[in-house]
């Protein structure tokens, strides 16, 4: 049977300190409240006594929250451990969270005091916190590069005075897996009551090691993982909450060891969490980058083709995810085309491989990344870089503002060689646009993904957008470029109208194909 590993989440307080603009208490809940159905043990929500917001948020919280411990943060002082009490006793299971510095730069160069008034600290404030939480954590600030005897001494001093969960933070990332987790291992070794608390372990990834030393810890015995979602947190950030579990849930046979995490949840939380703290995921971030589950390879993709375990280590659906990606780019080969037209309607006795391949990768090398309705129109148009657009923009007029204003959008396109003219209003001026252009061009379109960025520096600087939309249950994809925003939004839409419209011209010929095949039989 395996031993459970307790998720402990610091989004909401080591997490949210590090960023640049604090969260609203709404955001503070939305958080939680996904914390919560995530499955995560224990959630630290703040450090009540720093401010009256941050009290506010914390106690905010300690009502909502049912099914997962709530944990406020104390300095091993009285005031703090008031504070943390007031905010967190309005809910049935609560923990309070004391800690205190015990490395010798901090002792001597931060706090200007002898090792034994640290010891003497730790023990007084877990016993008054004892008096005001049955569960009470101390943690030992920057244990990495504490004295292992010091540490020794202040661990067993404060399990004897009632702390039942004791934290050996990495506070620098200073340590290295087999430190870290030797570290654990002396501790189990030399302390005679460790047998009377839980382990926990709080990393950071200065040295990009934090998700590396939690494993090492409870390997070696811990049982507490201090993490953050997005790994976001001081300088580096923190322990990533979805990368050592999914590492244990992976690897389970190994450590023999589980958490109690609805895993299905975690994409679902990482973006909430991204949107909210305004904090991008990088695309090569594990587990939850946008990335994590695509192939370009051409070797990848033909393995993955054949059996997924060749290079999926993790399936997308575990964590959340509908399925995989397969990239087309100037990379991939013959197989995952013939794969994708198979999986579009085309038989392999219907098109020449060899020449749609030629063509793809002609193309691939201009555009960068191959979409299906691409694929589809290398196999009716020669040069489908230079096919003429049905659509182009003559005029656009948009009018936003705050207030009363409506934001309205006015547009002139040709069609053809026919004008189209049209007004719309929305909810913003790029919304009012879009509904403009989709009344124009009559496509029933589902906008998925918007995203600018800058293309160049200072007032001359391009703006890129670029879009993926939704038509018919077919995705396409459409980019637009120009020193005016709006502008550009405009022709990135334009830009997927036009491959819209070239997919239903190949659908129309696919028809009069299939009806002309039907006649001859």
């Amino acid at each position: 049977m395996s031993d459970r590993v307790i998720i402990f989440d610091t989004t909401l307080r080591d997490g949210e300190q590090a960023l640049s603009a604090s969260l609203s208490f709404k955001e503070k809940l939305r958080i939680a409240k996904a914390l919560e159905s995530l499955g995560v043990d224990v959630m630290e929500v703040g450090f009540p006594v720093s401010s009256h917001g941050d009290f506010e948020s914390v106690q905010m919280i300690a009502r909502e929250i049912k099914n997962s411990t709530v944990c406020g943060l104390a300095r091993s002082v009285q005031k703090d451990i008031d504070a943390a009490y007031e905010a967190l006793s309005v809910c049935d299971n609560y923990r309070i969270h004391c800690f205190i510095a015990t490395s010798d730069v901090h002792v001597k160069d931060k706090l200007h005091r002898d090792f034994d008034a640290i010891v003497e600290m730790a023990v007084n404030a877990v016993k008054y916190a004892r008096n005001k939480a049955p569960d009470v954590e101390f943690s030992c600030e920057d244990a990495g590069r504490t004295p292992i005897d010091h540490l020794c001494r202040i661990v067993e001093a404060t399990i004897d005075a009632g702390a039942r969960t004791i934290n050996i933070p990495d506070t620098v990332g200073y340590t290295l897996p087999f430190e870290f987790g030797g570290i654990i291992e002396q501790l189990f070794n030399r302390v005679p009551n460790i047998d009377k608390a839980r382990i926990s372990v709080h990393c950071h990834n200065d040295l990009g090691m934090a998700t590396a030393n939690s494993l090492s810890a409870v390997a070696k015995g811990a049982r507490q993982i201090e993490c953050t979602v997005n790994g976001i947190g001081e300088r580096a950030g923190n322990c990533s909450m979805e990368e050592v579990v999914m590492a244990i849930k992976t690897r389970n046979r190994l450590l023999n060891l589980e958490t109690g995490i609805n895993c299905t949840e975690i994409t679902r939380t990482s973006q909430l969490v991204s949107q909210l703290c305004n904090m991008p995921i990088a695309p090569n971030k594990a587990i939850v980058g946008a990335n994590a589950f695509s192939h370009s390879s051409g070797i990848h993709q033909d393995g993955v083709l054949k059996n997924r375990d060749t290079y999926e280590i993790v399936t997308p659906e575990s964590v959340g995810l509908k399925e995989n990606t397969m990239n087309l780019t100037a990379r991939s080969g013959r197989h995952i085309i013939a794969h994708r037209l198979e999986a579009l309607g085309y038989s392999s006795d219907s098109y020449d491989l060899d020449n749609v391949y030629k063509r793809f990768k002609e193309l691939a090398d201009i555009k960068g990344q191959v979409f299906d309705y691409d694929l589809e129109a290398l196999l009716f148009f020669s040069n489908l870089h230079e096919e003429p657009e049905q659509f182009s923009l003559e005029y656009l007029s948009v009018m936003s503002g705050a207030g009363d204003v409506i934001p309205t959008a006015s547009i002139r396109m040709s069609s053809g060689g026919e004008h189209l003219t049209g007004a719309d209003v929305g909810n913003g001026p790029v919304d009012a646009m879009y509904r403009t252009i989709y009344r124009l061009t009559g496509y029933d379109i589902s906008l998925k993904k918007y995203e600018i960025k800058a293309k160049g520096q200072g007032m001359d600087a391009l703006g890129q957008v670029s879009i993926i939309v939704e038509y018919k249950g077919r995705v396409f994809h459409g980019m637009g470029l120009a020193t005016d925003i709006i502008q550009a939004s405009a022709l990135a839409m334009i830009h997927a109208c036009n491959a819209i419209y070239r997919s239903e011209l190949i659908e129309a010929k696919k028809s009069r194909i299939s009806a002309d095949a039907g006649a001859e039989e």
